[in-house]
């Protein structure tokens, strides 16, 4: 799987995505951000964030190994790159996605 989503899946805990949780006895949700330690979404995005950088300085120490011939293998580098590629529009869709609820939030009459 591609670090920078198996990184947001497993930040997101036990629950998966789309997990409701259950009632705790104070009262709070449990389940998929109850799961993150208490970070929750907040700390789910940032754990995405730092897998995707960590993704995107493998594809470019692997690119330059490549470049520089250091790397024997070019399917190594060409699969870093991919990842980084993959994981890079995994992040803009996810943007997309929050400043469309964003805006559908704020327009919305009450």
């Amino acid at each position: 799987m591609i670090p920078a989503i198996s990184g947001a899946i497993n930040a997101l805990g036990a629950g998966g995505v789309g997990s409701v949780g259950s009632l705790g006895s104070a009262g709070t949700v449990g389940g998929a951000a109850g799961a993150t330690s208490g970070q929750g979404f907040g700390g789910a995005l940032t754990n995405a964030l730092n897998s995707m950088e960590t993704t995107q300085a493998t594809a470019t120490s692997a690119s330059q190994g490549l470049a520089t011939g250091t790397i024997s293998d070019p399917t190594q580098a060409i699969t870093a790159v991919e990842n980084a590629s993959l994981s890079m529009d995994l992040a803009a869709q996810v943007r997309d996605k929050l400043v469309s609820a964003e805006n559908t939030i704020f327009q919305t009459q009450v």
